[in-house]
């Protein structure tokens, strides 16, 4: 005769025990992609503060990417070549400083207006998931606060150049505030994107000589090369996740083609800021400095070789050595010349 199973004990669960919720005090996980060596130095900058404000100014700071300072390098570089190429040699420092100051709050602009725009989206994207507005932590009011103030101290410091500047300065902000919507419209808005990130090309260049050269529309050209090259291999990242949820990108309309054309838009970059070369002059170290840029490219080719999402995003983070690269021979080629 088969054994009789036991019967089974219903346990009633401990009167403590209760679903997992997360406590709302406790601290979020920041966005996949912060950099844990921004994140410590804003940890250490805010400890002085009570845990209360502590937190939220590293809600703010987050919002605006304080803690992802490579965007604001990819928008701080160009405009040093610019700046630099307009004065011939080392740029006045009021336009050095009303620039540089510039770059950081724009780009924090346009991080809290796209994330504002975003607010939907980001939520179903495993790298955005923690932003905080996607995370409950800021409100889209708060951001649209942000926003407007950091555009606000944007528009006093451009009030300290000239009328020209001034005039493209609107463009500029026209730029910012439409960008974040493109990514519905469009497969195209990394050239958007590199629109905005590269006005301030031409408004550096009045800043400095009162007028836009056809040196400075070159370079804002070739910016936008580069900054579709540096954001499609960004979009590649999210391509799975972006196809889910709607958002078009040059990465979507690439394809299994986007590395060949990456190779095509590097040459292109490349071709045009050898044109900026020759229209400006510069003595060797330029040279230098484009060729090592040339290898830098390579070797972003390699990492995406096989479009894995770390190495998309690591390739994308060494677009910063290829700025770094170009500002310093086109400051060493000015100095020699």
């Amino acid at each position: 005769m088969a054994p009789t199973p036991r019967k089974r004990q219903h346990r009633k669960p401990p009167p403590t025990a209760r679903p997992h919720t997360p406590a709302r005090s406790a601290r979020p996980v920041r966005p996949a992609d912060s950099s844990t060596r921004a994140t410590r130095v804003l940890d250490a900058l805010l400890r002085p503060l009570p845990p209360h404000w502590r937190e939220k100014a590293a809600d703010y700071l987050v919002l605006t990417r304080m803690d992802r300072p490579i965007g604001a390098l990819l928008l701080l570089w160009p405009t040093w070549w610019a700046l630099w190429l307009a004065a011939g040699d080392f740029p006045p420092w009021k336009a050095l400083l009303i620039f540089t100051l510039g770059v950081f709050a724009m780009r924090s602009a346009g991080c809290a207006i796209n994330d504002n725009a975003d607010r939907k989206l980001d939520p179903q994207v495993a790298r955005t998931a923690g932003r905080p507005i996607a995370s409950g932590r800021v409100s889209p009011r708060e951001a649209l606060v942000v926003f407007g103030a950091l555009l606000a101290f944007s528009f006093v410091l451009v009030l300290l150049t000239n009328a020209l500047t001034i005039k493209l300065a609107f463009a500029g902000a026209a730029l910012a505030a439409v960008y974040p919507f493109t990514k519905r419209w469009t497969y195209l808005p990394q050239v958007v994107l590199g629109a905005a990130f590269g006005w301030s090309i031409p408004m550096a260049f009045a800043a400095v000589t009162h007028g836009v050269p056809p040196l400075g529309w070159l370079l804002f050209l070739g910016n936008i090369l580069w900054s579709v090259i540096y954001d499609t291999e960004y979009a590649m990242v999210d391509r799975d996740d972006d196809l889910k949820v709607g958002a078009k990108s040059t990465a979507i309309l690439f394809g299994d083609a986007d590395v060949p054309i990456l190779g095509m838009l590097i040459g292109t970059f490349l071709l045009a800021m050898l044109f900026v070369g020759q229209r400006a002059q510069l003595p060797w170290p330029y040279w230098l400095g484009l060729l090592a840029a040339a290898g830098l490219f390579g070797w972003q080719l390699w990492l995406i070789r096989r479009r894995a999402r770390d190495a998309c995003l690591a390739a994308f983070r060494h677009n910063n050595w290829v700025g770094l690269t170009l500002w310093i021979g086109i400051v060493l080629a000015l100095a020699v010349k």
